[in-house]
């Protein structure tokens, strides 16, 4: 899901068309007491944030007058330096184009509120009181401080204006769609039920909290995890900002923690006990934020039970004027790999993680249906290598003999020897029972009885004589299921269900359970993979393991060409690299962006081979770039292939586990679609928003 900005949009290569928002926390210098000094290092660090296109920039708690000032908050002298400071930050921000936000005590209707006041193109936009005031351990704040609620009046007198008040303001960018903030103070995180879920609720996507907070032993990973969840909770992006250098160590010392969370990831973080002054930030994507609300029913029963006082929201508009030009190019890294961690340790949690649920899914399954032995058909390549040690560990977990395990290799007329001599190894090494059908004899008889050229020897390598054999192979299985009492396990992968690279029905696209349903094609190489480096089944597997993944990808339906008969039926050829349509369904499934930004991300991610965070086990001969009009390609056949050619496929899929938030295709669960649909609408979109370079 993403939103319009079909109206005055920026240019191609700018974050700012494709829904993201640049926000900063800044950690400056400060000095307590000492209003005008603060000032001058906020607008210092606002302006390094607009020379950065930033949207927003957050600064900690009081941090015009210091937090740790007790009741020198009290002196009239500081409060008016405050306003001072204020009115000089307003009128440096005309020049720059992020919103400030900062913090200040100011006096309201004869009493002092700690606020964070929202600055942005030479005016303030609104003033946003503390809700929550600590009064434990070592904090006394309502000493000094009145909450938000003992407020009478909902606007403040600041700067000669009637500037809004309260904890219930919405900052709405009118140029930029679905930046929508919201605003709260330290302890405001604290409690129960933060001002900032009301916020989000209403509709803010970003949440900004100014807080000072002091620095004990255990701390921070405290904020670390309030800050996350609430992200996570609120699905959100999440700023927050901590005082550092500066403020009075008489009882307490400061760390100057800030960091960025959106939907539970924690994106980027300061360094804590810094000497210098800091400025953090990153591309926070709003479309993400939208999309997963958007698709989370509860979020919007939560709407539903609190909208009276939703309702209520006072949303302010603005013009944040974001950069137009090219320059303002994506700074957030974007993994090539979607379903495969870059990070090893990650990587290995998530490879084992989905190794265990295909297996307790194969494992409920055979104990369901009181079945004991699985039928799989055995080519040498990725898929049903992975899907048979799936099946060798499913039976090792009920007890069962690897004998239980009936594994056919099945050559036709261009099975390469490479591919065979693997599934022979593999069957062999693993101890499952193993045998070879020729199914040439029997698909040749399909040929003649469709009076096929090629059953008399021509060269006609058509879609019929692929079928033939993909139909003989399934059609042959699922008989030896019958006979031996087994269930038939299906191989394909979630990357050949996308695409429709299966034949339907009596082809590898049925089975009676299908384990690698949700497991896309790059992410099967890496669990393949960590069975080697985890030593799942030995030495001997491993071997065999390592020859497959090096073999490549390929039906082996029709016989190869060149020169000297070298030139293999490649997959990749036809539907593209597995790699860039993997990251077209990732972003397409899980997020439903259109085809722009599906292109601005596939080209951060893969336009510059030397930028960004390959997987390590990916050699650098592996390590593809791609160009943009290389992209809109393949991105082309992957939406006509998607949304046109394949549904009909997936309407019928057999039984699978689903294994990650990625998504699945099945038509009970994440994708339910009609099976007679068009690509017009996105391969249009692809044409007339995505140009050929940039």
């Amino acid at each position: 899901m993403s939103l319009d900005r079909s109206s005055a949009r920026p240019a191609f290569g700018s974050l700012y068309s494709h829904g993201f928002a640049r926000v900063r926390a800044a950690v400056p210098h400060l000095r307590i007491g000492e209003p005008a000094f603060n000032a001058e290092r906020t607008v210092a660090l606002a302006r390094q944030a607009h020379e950065g296109h930033a949207a927003l920039i957050a600064f900690p708690e009081l941090g015009l007058s210091g937090y740790s000032i007790d009741d020198l908050l009290h002196q009239g002298a500081l409060l008016d330096g405050v306003v001072e400071a204020i009115d000089r930050i307003a009128a440096e921000s005309a020049a720059l184009q992020p919103i400030i936000l900062v913090g200040a005590p100011l006096r309201h209707e004869q009493g002092i509120f700690n606020c964070a006041v929202v600055v942005h193109r030479g005016r303030v936009l609104g003033v946003v009181p503390k809700s929550y005031l600590p009064e434990y351990k070592e904090y006394y704040e309502k000493r000094q401080f009145r909450a938000a609620r003992d407020a009478v009046a909902n606007h403040i007198r600041l700067l000669g204006s009637d500037v809004p008040f309260g904890a219930d303001l919405l900052f709405v960018a009118r140029d930029l769609p679905g930046f929508v903030l919201h605003v709260e103070v330290c302890e405001d995180l604290w409690v129960a039920i933060p001002p900032s879920t009301f916020g989000a609720l209403a509709g803010a996507t970003v949440l900004a909290n100014l807080s000072a907070s002091n620095i004990t032993i255990g701390k921070a990973v405290f904020r670390r995890t309030l800050c996350s969840a609430q992200s996570a909770r609120t699905i959100s992006a999440y700023l927050y900002t901590a005082a550092g250098m500066g403020e009075s160590t008489t009882d307490l010392a400061w760390d100057g923690q800030a960091l960025i969370c959106e939907n539970g990831d924690l994106l980027t973080e300061a360094e804590r006990f810094s000497t210098g002054e800091q400025v953090i930030g990153c591309d926070i994507d709003l479309d993400r934020l939208v999309a997963d609300r958007a698709s989370t029913s509860s979020y919007g029963d939560s709407i539903h039970d609190y909208r009276e006082r939703l309702a209520s929201m006072r949303r302010i508009e603005l013009e944040l004027g974001v950069e137009t030009g090219p320059a303002v190019a994506l700074q957030r890294e974007v993994e090539r790999f979607p379903y495969v961690p870059a990070d090893p340790v990650s990587r290995n949690e998530r490879c084992e993680e989905v190794y265990n649920i295909q297996v307790r899914g194969l494992e409920t399954r055979l104990e369901a249906t009181g079945i004991g032995k699985i039928v799989i058909g055995v080519s040498g390549g990725l898929d049903s290598t992975h899907a048979l040690i799936v099946a060798a560990r499913a039976v090792d977990r009920l007890g069962l003999p690897r004998e239980n395990v009936l594994a056919y290799t099945m050559p036709g007329f261009a099975t390469g020897e490479r591919t065979l001599r693997n599934s022979h190894r593999l069957m062999e090494t693993l101890g499952v029972s193993s045998a070879e059908l020729d199914i040439r004899p029997s698909a040749t008889q399909m040929l003649r009885d469709l009076q096929h050229p090629a059953a008399e020897g021509a060269d006609q390598y058509d879609v019929t004589y692929e079928n033939v054999q993909a139909g003989e192979r399934t059609s042959h299985l699922f008989r030896l299921a019958n006979y031996h009492g087994a269930l038939v396990l299906g191989t394909g992968d979630l990357s050949e269900l996308a695409l429709g690279w299966a034949t339907y029905g009596v082809g590898d696209q049925m089975s009676h359970y299908h384990v690698n349903a949700s497991v896309p094609k790059t992410l099967i190489q890496f669990m393949v993979r960590w069975a080697i480096d985890t030593d799942q089944f030995g030495a001997d597997v491993n071997d065999v393991l390592d020859s497959v993944l090096n073999t490549e990808i390929s039906p082996e339906l029709v016989p190869s060409s060149g020169e000297n008969g070298d030139e293999l039926q490649g997959s990749e050829k036809v539907v593209g690299p597995y790699e860039l349509q993997d990251f077209f369904l990732y972003y397409t499934l899980r997020f439903g962006y259109p085809p722009a930004k599906v292109a601005f991300l596939a080209l951060r991610a893969w336009g510059d081979r030397s930028a960004g965070t390959w997987p390590d086990l990916i050699p650098e001969e592996r390590r593809n770039e791609y160009a943009l009009e290389e992209i809109k390609h393949w991105l082309g056949v992957f939406l006509e292939r998607f949304f046109h050619i394949s549904q009909f496929k997936r309407s019928a899929m057999p039984n699978a586990p689903k294994v990650g938030s990625g998504g699945s295709l099945s038509p009970r669960g994440d994708w339910r679609a009609p099976s007679d649909g068009s690509a017009v609408t996105w391969l249009e979109q692809l044409r007339a928003t995505v140009p050929d370079s940039l």
